[in-house]
Parts: C-alpha cells; structure tokens; sequence
C-alpha cells in the first residue's frame, strides 16, 4: 500500500509516498482502506521537531490522526463492526494517512447517513479539540465568548459548538470569512491593531470567556480584555497559559469515539457545519501542507488516499 513518510525532521520537503507492507489487525483492531484523512497543524510541528520534548518523532515516522473508511478485515475479539461497515475514527499511531490503517475497536463510531467521507475523515482533531475548548470556558446564556482564528478548521467549529450552548460569540477572523460567521450567528472582528477596541465594542464593554485557537498572544488579550484566567482555553500557547493559571485543553481532553460519534450526528444533521477547504489526492501531499501552513486556510484540508474510481 502507499503510505506518507518522513525519515528526519525538516520541512515539507522530507515528506514521502511510499510503498508499504499492509498492517495486520491485532486483537481487538480493525483494518480499514481509508477513504479520507485530514491534515492538522500539529502533524506539522511533529514532522519539523518543533514539539519533540513532547511528542518524538521515531523513524521512518507515518503520519496522520483523523480517518474515515471501510472495515476491510477485523482482527481476533473485535466487537461491533464487521467487514464492510462504513466507520470514522482515529489511530494516535500516525499512521492515517496511508491507503490502509489498523485502528482500535474503540477509537471507531458507524459513518451516520448523509455524512460526507471527507467530512468524517477530518473530524476527530478539529471535533475533539474545539469540544474540549468550549467545555473548558462553559459559556451559557448570558456569556460573551470570544474565540480567536475563528474560521479556522477548529476555530470555526468552536464557533458554533459555544452557540449552540446559547452564548453570544465574537469570532476573530479575516474580512473575507466574515460572512460566513454571521451566516453562522457570530460576530465577526478583525484582527491586527486595535483588536482589543473593535472588541470591547463587539461586546458592549464585557468579555466573559476567551478561545485562543491562534496563539500569538492572545492569551494576554484575554487577560487584558478582564477575563477571569479560568475561562480563557489555548491550544497553542501552552506557555503563556502556565505563567497566567489559564487553561490547555485540547485534543486529548475530549478524545473518544462517544464525542465522535456525537459530532458526527451533528454534522450529519446539518447542526454542525465542517467547511472542507480543499482536498488533494495522497500523491500530493506536499501541496496539502503547504496550504495548511499559510495559516489562512477556512475550515479543513482533507487527503484522498485512493483514485476517485478506487474510492
């Protein structure tokens, strides 16, 4: 099978196509022939070294969390799928983004009807991450969240996730996705100087909770605005976050297959909306990342493994 590899750290240029054995299912593991795989920002900062006190890379190192797909072979004592059912989940293995992947029992929920393949292969990070950052701010009715790089692939989740719990929401974002936010019942600002200002102005004077998917401080933004440091959440500036008493949740904090399964009904419904920015085949993987990587990118960015006709 083909499968992307890297054998150093470095920049996109270290990335490869290459043939492989296919994995064999161990007990209580599934193969699954991937339909569709989502890219995310951390894959990057694994791939160029940027986290490897935290996570190390070992190689050749996979790549690759999210996954949609078909059981093609459960492994001994699997329970609940079969050959042939239709599955989104996720492997913290790297290994997703490849034709094939074996993946826990556990780490898998059932495709719901009319749930797009590159939307169910690019939920689990972007999904787990913004649940986990909006259950960490509790924004209610009554409360004025803020939430920065707001149309982004976990941004523009979040977004709607802290609307749905009946709080008024100002999402940062660029000019040209401001109308995709008001579609979605946020108040759009820009970014860049005098931010603080538009916002205190967005709010009506206050601020009782702050998202930071961004980095670049605003965390300190948070603090400044007086938000109370237990209701700002960052995924990126994890420092910060330490030397203030804010929070970090992310990912791990709301990783399952109940929380997955529970977006995916959502978005299936059309209660969620996941914005797939672009798709590239697996041969192209390079592009992909270098789209990622401009950080400008409105929602997700998803691989194909397979020929449309091999799909």
């Amino acid at each position: 099978m083909k499968a992307v590899r890297f054998h150093e750290y470095g920049g996109i240029e270290v990335l490869r196509v290459e043939e492989v054995e296919r994995p064999v299912p161990g007990p209580g593991q599934v193969l699954v022939k991937v339909k569709a795989a989502g890219i995310n920002p951390g894959e990057a900062y694994i791939r160029v070294g940027g986290v490897h006190e935290r996570w190390p890379a070992t190689f050749p190192s996979g790549q690759g969390t999210d996954l949609a797909g078909v059981v093609v072979e459960p492994g001994p004592h699997v329970r609940g799928f079969a050959v042939g059912d239709e599955v989104l989940g996720y492997t913290h293995r790297r290994a997703s983004h490849a034709q094939y992947v074996v993946v826990d029992d556990t780490a898998l929920t059932v495709r719901p009807e009319g749930l797009s393949w590159d939307v169910a292969g690019s939920l689990q990070v972007a999904g787990a991450t913004a649940y986990a950052t909006v259950f960490a701010v509790e924004p209610g009715p009554g409360d004025t969240v803020v939430v920065s790089g707001a149309a982004g692939g976990v941004g523009s989740l979040a977004v709607q996730l802290a609307r749905r719990r009946g709080a008024t929401v100002i999402g940062l974002a660029s000019e040209p996705n401001h109308a995709w936010l008001q579609e979605h019942g946020v108040i759009p600002v820009a970014y860049g100087p005098g931010v603080a200002d538009r916002i205190r102005q967005a709010a009506g004077g206050r601020v009782d909770a702050f998202i930071d998917t961004w980095g670049d401080g605003y965390v300190e933004l948070a603090v400044d605005l007086g938000v109370h440091p237990e209701r700002i959440n960052t995924i990126r500036d994890w420092h910060t976050a330490a030397k203030v008493g804010a929070r970090a949740y992310g990912e791990s904090s709301a990783t399952s297959a109940v929380v997955l399964g529970e977006l995916a009904r959502l978005a299936a419904r059309g209660e969620l909306d996941v914005p797939i920015a672009r798709t590239y085949p697996l041969d192209q993987v390079r592009d992909a990342f270098r789209e990622l990587e401009r950080r400008h990118t409105h929602g997700k960015i998803v691989l194909r493994p397979w020929p449309d006709e091999e799909r």
